[in-house]
């Protein structure tokens, strides 16, 4: 028998830039965006045919992050500014994002996803970056120590992108482990769970907000009724709940299930079959909760499941190790940082075990140090996005949408001044950054 070999005998395609990003979620559309302001040559690779990652493909549905949480009898502060403003603005021009609404002690505001994906293609051609979708990452391109971009898969054939600075901003670090450099995972491996977020359509949104007040996290009735309907938890798993009012009539955007293996494992996205897996129970999952809000929730009597993520919602796989990490106990002690390139005031909020777990930061916000997105080995590497360098808990809260925006921001800066200083990003200083992010509005002083 004549041995068979893995061929593709198409020509690769062979591109350069000065910026690459890969991945095109919050972070890698800021930083690409940022990247590109500062008179670069970009390209952005991302794997579908839309900008918008985990907020559009896994339809997580909220900008969170923008608010501090507060006791006081007051609208809370908005403490996140820079590129998000740029792209808050635009969404609030064409109806895309609804007020703040009340979740827990602070705000969130919920996207469409569509004008998501239409503001994310205005930003980028606008700002001359060449984007490829349908675009997945398959190599990494080394010359020693230095990461020299991708070469990447389309359906045309392999194109070779090679770069100055490549940025990861796969959310999974996929180009930091391509290139071997240090990765880890979660508590011992051990990451929080995903979750199938999806829409229902043809509610009684006034009358379900008289019944169940305005706070989106559901209020303990609403638990209650999803033990009594399901005491074991086989099919309603998750009794903590988050329910959001859209920018359309009549429709929920439904963050409830807790997808984890049949053997009760939290399933990791990084391994194929807990991936597919997490998919398969996760529309289930889907059904069964629109199932449950029609036959028991007040104003959902007559409503239907009008769609699912186009994937599951990923909250926490392979994170880069970076030359800082932002220690569980940076967040719940504000720490404020001289090289901070980011505010967060989120709380913590861990996907894990029965139910969400949620520590408030009150009144305040901690800081993101640029470090968090170095590799502590490998040139001409940056991270931005959900992979930072951070603890189990702390990436909990330092994964979310305004965070990720602002990420994105600071790491187009670093980028940026490494090719025009012709620098490596590791021997920039982060007070550097942190004043061009200032310079653009982002108030960090």
């Amino acid at each position: 028998m004549v041995e068979a070999r893995a061929l593709d005998r198409r020509p690769v395609e062979e591109l350069e830039t000065d910026v690459l990003v890969c991945g095109g979620g919050a972070a890698g559309l800021a930083a690409a965006h940022t990247a590109a302001r500062q008179g670069l040559s970009v390209t952005l690779l991302e794997r579908y045919g839309f900008c918008g990652g985990g907020a559009v493909a896994g339809l997580s549905g909220t900008v969170c992050g923008l608010y501090e949480a507060t006791r006081r009898n007051a609208e809370p502060d908005i403490v996140v500014h820079g590129f998000v403003d740029t792209f808050v603005a635009a969404m609030e021009e064409r109806g895309g994002l609804t007020p703040p609404l009340v979740y827990g002690l602070t705000r969130t505001r919920v996207h469409d996803p569509l004008v998501w994906r239409e503001v994310a293609d205005d930003l980028l051609v606008d700002a001359g970056v060449t984007v490829i979708h349908h675009c997945t990452v398959t190599e990494v391109l080394l010359e020693g120590d230095r990461v020299a971009g991708v070469q990447a898969y389309t359906k045309q054939g392999k194109i070779r992108v090679r770069a100055s600075v490549t940025v990861d901003a796969t959310g999974d670090a996929d180009v930091t482990a391509m290139a071997g450099l240090s990765t880890f995972m979660g508590h011992d491996g051990q990451v929080q769970n995903p979750t199938m977020i999806f829409r229902i359509q043809g509610v009684d949104v006034e009358h379900f907000r008289e019944t169940y007040g305005n706070d989106t996290i559901m209020p303990m009735a609403v638990s209650e009724a999803i033990r009594a309907a399901d005491p074991s938890g086989s099919i309603l798993p998750r009794t903590k709940i988050w329910l959001f009012p859209t920018t359309h009539p009549g429709e929920l955007l439904c963050n409830c299930t807790r997808v984890t293996g049949g053997d009760g494992r939290e399933l990791n996205a990084t391994y194929y079959r807990d991936f597919t897996e997490a998919e398969i129970r996760g529309r289930r999952q889907a059904r069964a909760y629109a199932a449950f809000f029609r036959a028991n929730l007040a104003g959902c009597e007559h409503s239907w499941m009008e769609d699912t993520g186009v994937q599951v919602g990923v909250r926490q796989t392979r994170q880069v190790r970076g030359r800082e990490i932002l220690l569980n106990t940076d967040i719940l002690s504000g720490r404020k940082r001289g090289d901070g390139i980011a505010r967060s005031p989120w709380p913590i909020e861990l996907h894990s075990g029965e139910r969400p777990r949620v520590e408030w930061l009150i009144d305040d916000f901690y800081e993101v140090p640029y470090g968090c997105f170095v590799p502590e080995r490998g040139l001409s590497l940056l991270a931005a996005g959900r992979c930072l360098s951070a603890e189990h808990e702390a990436v909990a809260s330092a994964r979310v949408t305004a965070q990720c925006f602002a990420y994105g921001h600071a790491i187009g800066h670093a980028a940026s001044l490494a090719v025009r200083e012709r620098v490596q990003p590791g021997d920039i200083d982060g007070s550097t950054i942190r004043a061009m992010l200032n310079r653009d509005g982002a108030h960090l002083d």
